[in-house]
């Protein structure tokens, strides 16, 4: 059966690129072929790049595909290599590298390729096991496999982040990665405000991570990053009513989101220690 990520059409435009490896305060250097992600996840930061790349279809109804990524970065690198040292490259910072345009255009593929030929450390992060297909060239490399989750519950998962592989799958993912010897990661986040967010919830996905041995794990909270409250409160207001407002005071109010954030960071280092992983947990709340 066709699957809702491969079924979802967003409106593809190509946009050539002059660069497609920058610096980035994430890591040495992050890259990302498109521009939008079809994955549509309500809580998507990235929506923020619409300030400076406006489209009349919102968040997750577009992809701009950067056609010529693939020649941009080998001239990158070959200009580069008196200027730019090898490094981390994070994949993507503003869009799913692996969301489901890649699995026709192979942008990403064909960059990894090249960033792994010239001694760079891909370190990837996404919600698609697509990825998979992508083993035979970071087999052997020093390149970092990580998925993100938000929650355990494939329903709940559903409504936040639509066309993402399931969440099974992205577990799935990790244990690939591990048997083809690459290192892991996982990041748990935004974890969800009072429904992914208590101490089973959060004893439930770090176990998980110890589980399969992921060897880096981070933990992010609920941000009030700009236009994230618009998608964010449209889909409260159909599936979770009883929460908008919950949500509204610990992103909007001082005084509740410090207090908010105080009982996360409690949850999620007592469930660490518990798990014996505090050494491999890093939190962003």
């Amino acid at each position: 059966m066709m699957s809702d990520s491969i079924k979802h059409k967003p409106v593809v435009r190509e946009t050539p690129c002059k660069t497609i490896l920058g610096k980035s305060g994430i890591s040495d250097y992050s890259m990302n072929c498109y521009g939008g992600c079809a994955h549509s996840c309500a809580y998507c930061y990235a929506r923020f790049m619409q300030r400076f790349h406006p489209h009349e279809e919102p968040w997750g109804e577009f992809v701009d595909v950067k056609a010529n990524a693939v020649e941009v970065l080998e001239r990158q690198l070959c200009r580069a290599r008196a200027q730019l040292r090898p490094g981390d490259v994070f994949v993507s910072s503003a869009c799913d590298g692996w969301q489901p345009i890649e699995r026709e255009r192979k942008l990403t593929r064909e960059c990894c390729r090249l960033l792994v030929q010239h001694g760079f450390q891909v370190n990837a992060l996404t919600k698609s096991a697509l990825i998979l297909r992508d083993f035979d060239i970071f087999s052997g490399s020093s390149a970092q496999i990580g998925v993100t989750v938000t929650t355990l519950d494939q329903g709940v998962a559903s409504l936040w982040e639509p066309h993402a592989s399931r969440v099974e799958d992205r577990f799935h993912v990790l244990e690939e990665a591990r048997a083809a010897k690459l290192k892991t990661s996982i990041m748990f986040g935004p974890l969800l405000p009072f429904i992914s967010d208590n101490d089973e919830d959060v004893y439930a996905l770090l176990e998980r991570a110890t589980a399969l041995h992921v060897d880096t794990i981070w933990v992010d909270a609920f941000n009030p990053r700009p236009k994230v409250w618009e998608s964010t409160s449209a889909l409260l207001d159909t599936q979770f009513p009883g929460l908008r407002e919950r949500y509204r005071q610990i992103l909007f109010q001082p005084p509740f989101r410090s207090a908010y954030l105080a009982g996360l960071r409690g949850r999620i280092t007592r469930a660490a220690g518990r798990l014996h992983i505090t050494d491999r947990v890093s939190t962003c709340v």
